[in-house]
């Protein structure tokens, strides 16, 4: 019954830590919209989607492009900078933190080379490659030191002890939770 516990908390965390990510990423783009001056007409967040926000007008397109992703790394370290007593809320921190800036890392570098999505803004309004290259790499590289700071994934998987089961079902719980939010403030 442990193991089965390990398995629920870890498939919800990386499920909450996709949906999380998305969120902290676009709300980067509704703060970078509301400090210049951009009408938001929607966002986007119903999970069986890529999210997305739509600004306009955009008077500043590369601010409010940009703080997406800067956002999106950085409110998660934020969070992880608190004090937090409960380890496993701390340790599912971290992991949210290093996905975070992973996903969002690799998302602007890798983008970079095909202007999707966000990137091809970045492109349109000037930024060079090398700086969403530069971003990705450190953001990735900062979210792998933060992943190899939790400790081993081999030791994480031999030893279902490490996860309870009030923690998985919280964990459970917090993604219904974030899924449910978000589809009743997505338009569909």
């Amino acid at each position: 019954m442990r193991r089965f516990h390990q398995l629920l908390f870890s498939v919800s965390l990386v499920a909450l830590c996709w949906f999380g990510m998305m969120a902290v990423h676009e709300l980067g783009h509704i703060i970078g919209a509301i400090v210049t001056g951009g009408r938001i007409q929607r966002v986007v967040l119903y999970p069986l989607t890529i999210s997305r926000t739509d600004v306009d007008p955009n008077p500043a397109p590369g601010i409010v492009v940009w703080l997406g992703p800067i956002v999106g790394s950085a409110l998660p370290l934020l969070f992880l900078a608190l004090r937090w007593s409960n380890v496993a809320l701390k340790k599912s921190l971290a992991f949210f933190a290093g996905f975070c800036l992973i996903a969002n890392g690799a998302y602007i570098a890798i983008g970079s080379f095909d202007g999707v999505g966000d990137c091809g803004e970045m492109l349109r309004t000037g930024t060079p490659i090398w700086v969403m290259i530069a971003f990705g790499a450190v953001a990735i590289s900062g979210g792998l030191f933060i992943w190899h700071r939790l400790g081993s994934a081999r030791q994480f998987l031999s030893n279902p002890k490490l996860v309870s089961r009030r923690t998985a079902y919280v964990t459970v719980g917090a993604l219904c939770l974030l899924l449910l939010a978000e589809s009743l403030l997505s338009p569909k």
